[in-house]
């Protein structure tokens, strides 16, 4: 079976147990964790990452993939915060799609920055970024 497949089979099992998420999310944070993990372990053999680095491959993948768009594409699919973007993981976690280490949490996600603020400050004028 094709790793392609593999994917669709288990966002549609995890969608099927929690229909929160668009589709389309759960393809979005699977790459944001690519990114994170390039970002953080770039040439390393353990590509684990911790809820928070993958929260910031979110907010990288975001802005680069959608520009002053990301914070509407993102709430479109039903990402609002850090915990929705873990609760993406840990549902695909549940599928057997993702692994987890031992000491990885749901609470990892939480905190972090304000989707709102990290998804838009970066396109505001540079008199309200001095502000904010």
């Amino acid at each position: 079976m094709s790793q392609d497949l593999t994917f669709h089979l288990a966002i549609t099992q995890a969608t099927s147990q929690d229909s929160r998420y668009h589709p389309l999310a759960y393809e979005f944070v699977r790459d944001a964790l690519h990114v994170a993990a390039k970002h953080f372990r770039s040439g390393q053999e353990d590509q684990h990452v911790s809820g928070q680095e993958v929260l910031e491959g979110v907010r990288l993948h975001a802005l680069e993939e959608y520009g002053p768009m990301a914070l509407t594409v993102l709430h479109e699919w039903g990402i609002q915060r850090g915990e929705d973007v873990g609760n993406i993981v840990y549902n695909l976690i549940g599928t057997g799609y993702f692994g987890k280490n031992e000491g990885d949490s749901l609470e990892d996600f939480s905190g972090g920055y304000q989707f709102e603020v990290a998804l838009n400050q970066p396109f505001q004028p540079a008199s309200k970024q001095l502000n904010a």
